[in-house]
């Protein structure tokens, strides 16, 4: 048992640094180079403004991720909880912060497919020199812009190096859901052989 509670002390920290790291990535995406004239002109691409990030893989983790470190440090109502109490609790936490992960995990692998939201020039569709904003990546047939970096500076005029800081902090969003989901999986295990470890020691 005390194993157990010191690995949920562990998960706990850990869900909650992942779901702080998702929330401020998830902020710096509405702010594009650090500007924040683009979010005032509403020229922030939706997966950003969805916020899945803040709380998805933010507020929800961190909610399972209290409840995590509660179990290990067998605070407040869980100071003296039984066998019963415990595996529901595992289950809320787990189920709460897996489900914050998968929307960001989801969230993220659409905005790394559609690309970022910029300004493109689309001269070659009308002949003439216009300019406007939208996802100039989702019309690229047979080409990939995450594999193909020429297109990095040359399809996006505004904001700069949008495509690196769009690609960059989706990938952060992606790579900490996965964790999470990690996290998860490992605070199940840990419950359910605490648990089982707690049933043996009652027996005579």
């Amino acid at each position: 048992m005390p194993c157990s509670q010191t690995c949920s002390r562990i998960l706990g920290l850990g869900l909650g640094t992942t779901a702080l790291f998702a929330a401020g990535a998830n902020v710096l995406l509405l702010f594009p180079n650090w500007e924040v004239s683009y979010l005032l002109r509403g020229l922030v691409g939706r997966h950003a403004l969805l916020g899945s990030g803040l709380w998805g893989g933010g507020l929800m983790v961190l909610a399972g991720a209290t409840l995590v470190s509660l179990m290990g440090w067998r605070r407040g109502c869980l100071s003296k909880s039984g066998p019963c109490r415990t595996v529901l609790v595992a289950l809320v936490s787990s189920g709460l912060a897996l489900l914050g992960a998968v929307s960001c995990f989801i969230t993220a692998g659409m905005a790394l497919k559609d690309g970022p939201f910029c300004m493109f020039d689309v001269s070659s569709f009308n002949q003439t020199r216009a300019w406007k904003y939208g996802y100039p990546f989702r019309d690229l047939h047979g080409r990939n812009y995450l594999y193909d970096r020429s297109l990095w500076t040359s399809v996006c005029l505004e904001p700069a190096r949008a495509v690196l800081w769009h690609v960059a902090l989706f990938s952060c969003l992606l790579c900490a859901s996965l964790v999470q989901a990690l996290l998860v999986a490992l605070h199940l295990v840990n419950s359910f052989l605490g648990l089982l470890c707690g049933l043996c020691g009652r027996l005579p």
